[in-house]
């Protein structure tokens, strides 16, 4: 199979909207992290200290898919210039690895999005508790979101 030099330029626009995307994500969470910081400083609270911790967690996994991303980027235009100097086996190489990491990079968002449903009921516990599980609304109690690891 030969690669057309606009193939690997496929990734291009992908790639900026995943950008985005996680820049975003991290940007609300870091913004997120600070705000339970001030909140753990005045009324110091486990639940605020089990948030922070997935948050963490969160903005380190979104720090490497943005690496990933990156990276994939890098390679699809390093597989275009290998086209250009007609170096095919090179550049099918180089795409392929390009395209791997990009599924790795959505790989690691599925990942990213279960832990952000896993910290929101963290941060509904509290309310699970105040109505004594009579409405059974969040599957887990907090003692047992809080032994997951």
């Amino acid at each position: 199979m030969e690669l057309a030099i606009s193939t690997p330029a496929i990734l291009f626009s992908t790639v900026s909207l995943m950008m985005i995307a996680f820049t975003n994500r991290y940007l609300a969470i870091a913004s997120l992290i600070r705000e339970l910081h001030d909140k753990f400083r005045i009324s110091p609270d486990e639940n605020y200290v089990e948030q922070i911790k997935h948050l963490h967690r969160r903005v380190h996994i979104i720090r490497n898919i943005q690496f990933i991303i990156v990276t994939s980027l890098l390679l699809s235009a390093v597989s275009m210039l290998f086209i250009y100097l007609q170096y095919q086996s090179v550049a099918q190489v180089l795409f392929f690895v390009a395209l791997l990491l990009q599924i790795g990079a959505l790989s690691l968002s599925i990942w990213e999005i279960s832990l952000s449903i896993h910290a929101l009921k963290i941060e509904l516990s509290d309310m699970e508790e105040q109505l004594g599980k009579q409405f059974g609304f969040f599957g887990r109690t907090s003692k047992e979101l809080k032994k997951r690891p």
